[in-house]
């Protein structure tokens, strides 16, 4: 049997999905991944048949387009969707629809709303996975990256409704669509939202109970499996020089705003290095993609240009990054007390959610950095030791976890009626 999983978006939106696939794979099924076309090679080479997708979520972020989005300002959302989020979702769609041909079953990303649509014209059983609880209304807390308090039940149930609102707006793409493409009327009467005939589409959640709840108003279609874990340090060897740092003194505490690129990219710079010396801890600055590129640094910060986290968050004593789902996991994974600095979408959520934990202080937003208020975050997340040891034993509950093992088993119980015909 045959499972295609189509994913969008940056890194931390292939990886986990690619965990999942070696899962399959190791189980026995043929399968294929599906992603934007820089991760070509990421893919292949863990032994993946890849199938490309024509949308670079680096260069867009990187755009002004991106920075539009990244803004919250409605009107310059609206100037730019025609321009570039229009033309990039239709190119997802062609994409999709081409990965999906000769497939048996199709496991998705949200960002790929379309997806139930070529279930319906292949016939074929379709699950979502996400990483962020978005798609299953609760009362416990608001829709993740659509409100960051809490509105009271009610309320909280209203604002799942954004996301459809979210996707609307791409209606008559999709109706085009599924008459010039698909072959299908342009109005389905089988999908409507998440639901197929009716029922909701399943969704695999890919993080742990332990870090958000199972909500207790949640339906069967919901399933949270635990966080999908791919282990990343296989041969790596860090570099002679971090080595040394590492070696040269206490623990350091990572700071690294991952796929997401400041506004002044100098002054987050300045402002991180002057923090971590105010709090008297050692650092090591990822420049990444998102921008950070001090010149000058003194002894007690090492600029880190690559290292898998998986690695490197053990090594530390506190992580602080934007507070996206898998670096959130990793730095949970290893154990470390958490400073989320979050800039737009999830990353408040799972900021909250930290605090909320006791594994890390209060989110600091991206708009409110300031020197003293991130030095002291660092101080805490350094010093406290009934934080620490709570992230310790977070951490220690995490890697008890095995997330794509619990995602196989969700996934062959859906698929054992189809298994069955074969």
């Amino acid at each position: 049997m045959k499972i295609t999983i189509l994913t969008a978006g940056t890194r931390g939106d292939v990886q986990p999905y690619l965990a999942l696939a070696l899962k399959l794979q190791s189980a026995g099924y043929e399968v294929q991944l599906g992603a934007p076309t820089n991760f070509a090679s990421f893919v292949s080479d863990h032994g993946i048949e890849f199938a490309p997708l024509r949308a670079d979520y680096y260069q867009l972020m990187d755009s002004p387009e991106g920075q539009a989005l990244k803004s919250g300002n409605p009107i310059r959302v609206m100037q730019h969707m025609k321009t570039t989020v229009f033309p990039l979702m239709r190119r997802l769609m062609d994409d999709t629809w081409q990965a999906a041909q000769d497939t048996d079953a199709i496991i998705y990303h949200p960002k790929l709303f379309h997806v139930p649509h070529i279930a319906e014209k292949l016939n074929i059983p379709v699950m979502l996975a996400a990483t962020v609880p978005i798609l299953t209304a609760t009362g416990q807390f608001p829709a993740p990256g659509v409100f960051n308090r809490n509105l009271g039940a009610a309320f909280n149930r209203l604002t799942y409704k954004a996301l459809d609102l979210a996707t609307s707006s791409f209606n008559g793409m999709v109706k085009e669509w599924r008459r010039d493409v698909l072959g299908l009327s342009e109005q389905s009467s089988v999908v409507k939202g998440n639901k197929i005939n009716g029922r909701p589409i399943p969704v695999l959640y890919c993080y742990s109970q332990y870090v958000v709840p199972v909500p207790a108003d949640w339906d069967g279609s919901a399933h949270v499996t635990g966080y999908w874990w791919l282990d990343e340090q296989r041969d790596w060897q860090p570099p002679e020089d971090l080595r040394v740092f590492l070696n040269a003194g206490d623990a350091p505490v990572y700071v690294g705003f991952g796929s997401m690129i400041a506004e002044s990219p100098e002054q987050t710079t300045r402002t991180v290095i002057e923090a971590l010396q105010g709090s008297g801890q050692r650092g090591i600055i990822a420049s990444g993609w998102g921008g950070l590129c001090p010149a000058d640094l003194p002894s007690t910060i090492y600029l880190l240009k690559e290292a898998p986290h998986e690695w490197l968050f053990p090594r530390m004593s506190a992580v602080i990054h934007h507070g996206g789902a898998g670096t959130t996991a990793a730095g949970l994974l290893a154990g470390k007390p958490t400073v989320i600095c979050p800039f737009i979408a999830d990353q408040p959520f799972w900021g909250n959610q930290v605090a909320k934990l006791g594994v890390g202080p209060k989110p600091i937003h991206q708009k409110h950095l300031s020197v003293e208020g991130l030095a002291s975050a660092i101080r805490v997340a350094a010093t406290d030791l009934t934080m620490r040891q709570k992230a310790a034993d977070l951490g220690a509950r995490l890697q008890e976890e095995d997330g794509t093992a619990n995602a196989l088993d969700v996934i062959e119980q859906i698929l054992q009626p189809m298994r069955e015909l074969v």
